[in-house]
Formats: C-alpha cells, structure tokens, sequence
C-alpha cells in the first residue's frame, strides 16, 4: 500500500466497549466503521455542509484495509483521510489510523468510489462540480 504523507483531513474517534473482542483490542470489523467516519466527515468538510448521501453520485466499489498494530480501549486515535487519486469515474482515498500519543500507524486503509447514478443503478461520470471541490480543498493547504 501506497503511503501518502500529507493528509488534510483528520478526526478524533471514540472507542467503545462494544468495539472490543475477545483478546481486549478493537475487531478488525470496528476499522471499516472508523474509517466510514473519516471519509464521512472528510466529505462534509470538503463539501462544507451536512450532506443528504442520496444526493451523492459516488458509491464505494472497493475497500482495503491493512492492520497494522491493535488498537486497546484507553487508546487515543483518530483517522486521517486523503484524496490522492481522481479519474473519471473513479476517485481513490487513503486514510490511516493513527495513535494520537505514540504518532503510530495502527491501520492503512484505500478506498476507490465510483461515479455512480441511483436512478439507473449504472456507473457514470463523477459530475466536474464534485471533483472540483475535492481537488480545491486538497490543493489549498
């Protein structure tokens, strides 16, 4: 996976009890909601408003998640979301998991979206209004 350096986005997460198995850290099934919150809050903010996500034209296609290190209750994470590649059906995101004491990586995760219309159920192109506010947002920093 590729590692990607500069993030622009990053939000603290709440570990819960419910998150934890049976050898005391978080599953590996909580990281995929971890990481739906990041992209969730990265959207809004590049969007600069609450979103209705049956106005979004992209849906995921895949989703890859390395874990790296076990996450423990009492730990202080948060997971950092980038935009790193933008086509024109596809855009792909990396987000990380990142330990907020120790500065450690604990999971990578990439993400590809695709262009997608409700009505039809048929990929599309991603409208050049959305893709250019994710490319501002990750441009003026």
């Amino acid at each position: 996976m590729t590692t990607i350096e500069t993030y622009k986005h990053s939000i603290p997460i709440q570990i819960r009890f419910s998150d934890m198995d049976a050898l005391s850290h978080v599953n590996n099934s909580f990281y995929s909601q971890y990481y739906d919150v990041g992209r969730i809050h990265y959207f809004e903010k590049v969007m600069n408003q609450k979103l209705v996500w049956t106005d979004i034209t992209v849906v995921i296609v895949h989703i890859e998640i390395d874990f790296i290190s076990p996450i423990f209750q009492g730990d202080e994470i948060y997971v950092e979301t980038k935009l790193y590649s933008f086509g024109n059906k596809s855009m792909k995101m990396h987000q990380q998991i990142i330990d907020k004491a120790s500065k450690e990586i604990k999971s990578k995760c990439i993400t590809i979206l695709s262009g997608f219309d409700r009505k039809t159920n048929t990929s599309i192109k991603i409208p050049q209004e959305f893709k250019d506010k994710f490319l501002e947002f990750e441009h003026q920093y």
